[in-house]
């Protein structure tokens, strides 16, 4: 689900709260090496994100929040502000030519240029807490052996 989170909204923020989980304490954040990605360029959005980019020629930036149970994708357009919750088991993820984020039928890509790599330690770490939240949601153990 995608918010205007330009002004605060109690509805959006608990919501919000609802699918990713709350945000992690000062302490947490430091533990984890940081909860938040520098800023990104983006490349390309799916039709249905199309309204909340900028229509003229600017560069549309992005960055990545980690929650709890999810990640926050924010994207500022102008002076409005927009948040995409997204919940880890949604979170699809593609490493190609860009660095794409697909989920609720909708992807955001961004460019592959020197913001992306500044980001790639933060990327992996995203990675492997998707990878990490997958495994308490095992519906087979991979333990034993037939």
């Amino acid at each position: 689900m995608i918010f205007n989170t330009t002004h605060t909204n109690k509805e959006a923020k608990a919501t919000i709260n609802d699918l990713v989980g709350d945000s992690y304490s000062f302490f947490e954040s430091i533990k984890m090496k940081g909860v938040g990605s520098k800023r990104m360029v983006i490349e390309d959005v799916s039709i249905g994100f199309k309204n909340i980019l900028n229509s003229v020629a600017d560069i549309n930036y992005g960055n990545i929040e980690i929650r709890k149970k999810g990640i926050l994708v924010h994207i500022a357009k102008g002076h409005k502000n927009y948040s995409w919750a997204i919940p880890f088991y949604q979170l699809h993820i593609y490493n190609t030519n860009s660095y794409s984020i697909h989920a609720q039928g909708n992807f955001i890509r961004f460019k592959n240029n020197k913001f992306l790599k500044e980001n790639k330690k933060f990327l992996d770490r995203l990675l492997d807490l998707k990878i990490k939240n997958e495994e308490n949601y095992s519906f087979y153990d991979t333990e034993k052996q037939i």
